[in-house]
This record gives structure tokens, sequence and C-alpha cells, in this order.
């Protein structure tokens, strides 16, 4: 069995890992995502003239509601006391980026919740102006910041950093 591989048992399946011996911290986790589109997108959206409403209200609130149902999405996620998420959106010609922050105080950290807390509010928007434009694209879904937890602080440096 190779080391390091904390999802699986002995005998090789998978497995929750076990969080329990552990002591609950601070945790925080920061990632985004970008919805590349139009210019002419970006400027409906931008201006609340996107028929199907507030985009980015729904976006922020589908994003928060998925950080708290991460654990029913993903199979050996634990289900963890969200204790706030923050979904915020740059606006550019091209693009929007998503930016997700999750935070908690829990025997294990909420990347997953962040990162997930950034997809799906960067598939709500797709969905909400995919009338209007359907050459969008989702990319660069990343973590950029994590704290908390006996690994400590991580920080991306840049775009195309792979940690």
């Amino acid at each position: 069995m190779p080391e390091g591989l904390t999802h699986l048992d002995p005998l090789g399946r998978a497995r929750m890992v076990d969080v329990t011996p552990k002591e609950p911290t601070h945790r925080r986790a920061v990632a985004r995502a970008t919805v590349f589109m139009r210019p002419g997108t970006a400027s409906l959206i931008a201006h609340g003239a996107v028929t199907k409403g507030d985009v980015l209200a729904v976006a922020r609130v589908a994003g928060i509601q998925a950080a708290k149902r991460t654990s029913d999405l993903i199979p050996l996620c634990h289900p963890l006391l969200v204790g706030s998420v923050f979904v915020n959106f740059r606006i550019e010609d091209g693009h929007i980026e998503v930016e997700a922050s999750v935070d908690t105080v829990d025997r294990t950290g909420v990347e997953m919740e962040a990162l997930t807390a950034a997809s799906v509010a960067a598939l709500t928007i797709y969905d909400m102006c995919k009338s209007v434009d359907r050459d969008m694209t989702i990319g660069d879904v990343a973590l950029w910041e994590k704290t908390g937890g006996r690994s400590g602080v991580y920080r991306r440096e840049s775009p195309g950093q792979n940690p």
C-alpha cells in the first residue's frame, strides 16, 4: 500500500479518516473559481439586466448552501459545523471571479467546503446566463488559502502555482 493514502484502509478499501482523536481548532479556507464569458454577458450581470434575475445574489446563496452540503456530495468528506461562509465576486470584461471563504471550529479542515462553494456559485452563474451565452466556461478552480490544523498555513503564490 502506498504511503500517505489516508482514505484507504490496510486492505486498500475506501474509508473515512478517523478525526475523533483530534482537538477542534479554528480552521479557514479560501477557494476561487472563474467563469469566462463574453464581455457583454459580464456587463449584463453587472447591470442586473439578466432576465432570470439577480445572478450574483442567487449564486451567492447557492455557494453558501453548497458549502453546508459538501459532505452529502463528496463521499469521504466529514460533515462539519460550518461557522461562516462568504461568497464574493469580482466582475471583469470577460470573466467573473468567484471567491468563497469558509470558517469552522472543528477537527478537520474546510478546504472541500470552500472549493464546493466556489464551484457551485460558478455553476449557478452559468445556469442563470446560459440563455445569453452558451460559450461560457468554468475554470481555475483552486484552493488559495488554508489556515488551522496540523499542517498549518497554506497560501497559493500565483495563479499558475501547483502545490
